[in-house]
């Protein structure tokens, strides 16, 4: 009996890796809605919805569900790994910073609680996230989020200039717009390479081609700049490396077609950056931003080193007296959180990479779990380039993105536990047992001691 168990515990080992019968359920169903609150943003483009903070409600509900299914979850706050303590001291050292504020204190300390839920949500995806069936359908969600959210920007801003206020909260302004498309396209690309099916396939198809449409709409140079280099990590990863060489050429063709149709504005803004090429509004308006940038750089970097800690959340834009951000979220952290919370930014996202690495070590014969690991080093690439020229040190897409290296290496190590278990199994040999003979054969009975008893029953009757 006790071998037979262990068999049937060896034969059910893939199942737990299935998402249902799994622990924190009802956690994973608020987190899944904070995500879709996040990042499909439907307060802001939704009658109705405008004065329903969803993202909090979810947020507050996945935490509480946490809580009660508190221990029986896999994993415990003591497992966090380590880029978790590097976000919580880049938290930590926020709050310093806005305490210790010579500009305004209080706008610094909330916009630094605000930042925290990113935090919370990184701390849930973690611990909730036990399986790739969950962690790919959250992927799923922000995927399909970014793509709803271009195709409304794309058909409500046909008559713009850019895509430009079309949306409010994090895809109001048309270049945090299209870093969030350059985000998700590496994630589009493995869901249209995962599926066999002809439909799915054509609707990542469209999705894609959407998103890169909204990307040229936007005619932001630092988008543009991190497109160019996401895309040639995925055609590297998924193309080159793994043997799909008409993915190239039909990356070439739609970035072709698509920048004939709406590159114009993008390149009369690449052009702007000579003063000599202007010649109208837009691009006299591109060449002030070029050296309004310029003129925020500096001012950032004498702002770190007049305040080593920090200033504050927030803070710059009254420091640098434009009311305008610094486009670079490495400067941005720097002059605001102070020069420790700019090594424990990069450090975090080092270990995103670092978990990556890690990973390509573990012995994973699932083809779906190679493609997203190969989606996240180009999310990663494309954050580490974008980062040099947008303003993103404050949004929650590339803190998720680590999240997802962090989540992924724990259930790659898991499963390598859990077939290791079974595998070091003894295996016992198996009783040959005989035949019994069938209600009324004549076969002969051997005697012996054990038969005294049935004799006895035959005499009794």
């Amino acid at each position: 009996m006790a071998v037979l168990e262990k068999r049937v515990l060896a034969a059910r080992v893939p199942e737990r890796f299935a998402p249902k019968g799994e622990p924190l359920a009802g956690a994973f169903f608020w987190l899944s809605a904070f995500y879709v609150a996040y990042c499909a943003r439907p307060e802001d483009w939704i009658p109705g919805l405008t004065y329903v903070p969803l993202a909090k409600i979810s947020g507050i509900f996945a935490l509480l569900a946490l809580l009660m299914t508190a221990g029986r979850s896999r994993r415990r706050l003591r497992d966090l790994p380590r880029e978790a303590i590097y976000f919580f001291a880049i938290i930590c050292l926020l709050f310093l910073s806005a305490a210790l504020s010579p500009i305004w204190r209080g706008g610094a300390f909330f916009g630094t609680l605000d930042f925290s839920k990113a935090l919370i949500a990184w701390v849930l995806t973690y611990l909730v996230i036990t399986s790739f069936a969950r962690l790919r359908r959250i992927i799923f969600i922000q995927s399909v989020s970014v793509a709803v959210i271009t195709l409304v920007s794309v058909i409500k801003g046909r008559s713009h200039i850019r895509l430009e206020g079309l949306i409010g909260g994090i895809y109001s302004n048309p270049n945090d717009l299209a870093f969030a498309i350059v985000l998700c396209l590496p994630f589009c690309f493995a869901f249209l390479l995962s599926t066999r099916s002809i439909p799915r396939k054509l609707a990542w198809a469209a999705a894609m081609l959407v998103m890169c449409e909204a990307l040229f709409m936007t005619a932001s140079r630092g988008g543009f700049i991190t497109l160019v280099v996401t895309g040639a990590v995925c055609l590297w990863v998924f193309g080159v490396k793994g043997k799909r060489i008409h993915l190239v050429v039909a990356a070439a063709v739609v970035v072709l077609v698509v920048g004939l149709a709406d590159g114009a504005k993008l390149k009369d803004r690449f052009y702007a950056i000579n003063a000599n090429n202007v010649n109208n509004d837009l691009e006299e308006s591109a060449r002030d931003s070029y050296t309004q940038r310029q003129l925020l750089i500096t001012q950032s970097l004498q702002g770190v080193l007049r305040y080593p800690l920090g200033m504050g959340v927030g803070n710059f834009t009254v420091y640098s007296g434009s009311w305008r951000e610094v486009h670079v979220a490495y400067l941005q952290i720097a002059v605001e959180g102070g020069i420790a919370s700019l090594v424990l930014y990069l450090l975090f996202f080092a270990r995103g990479f670092s978990n990556l690495r890690k990973l390509r070590r573990i012995p994973v014969d699932d083809p779906e779990i190679e493609l997203f690991s190969g989606a996240l080093y180009a999310t990663l690439i494309g954050f580490i380039v974008g980062a040099c020229f947008a303003p993103e040190a404050y949004q929650y897409f590339p803190y998720f993105s680590v999240a997802y290296t962090s989540a992924l290496l724990a259930i790659a190590r898991e499963r390598e536990q859990a077939e290791g278990s079974a595998a070091a199994l003894p295996i016992q040999p198996q009783r040959k047992w005989r035949a019994q003979p069938r209600l009324g054969d004549r076969t002969p009975v051997r005697r012996g001691p054990g038969s005294r008893i049935p004799a006895l029953l035959r005499d009794w009757r």
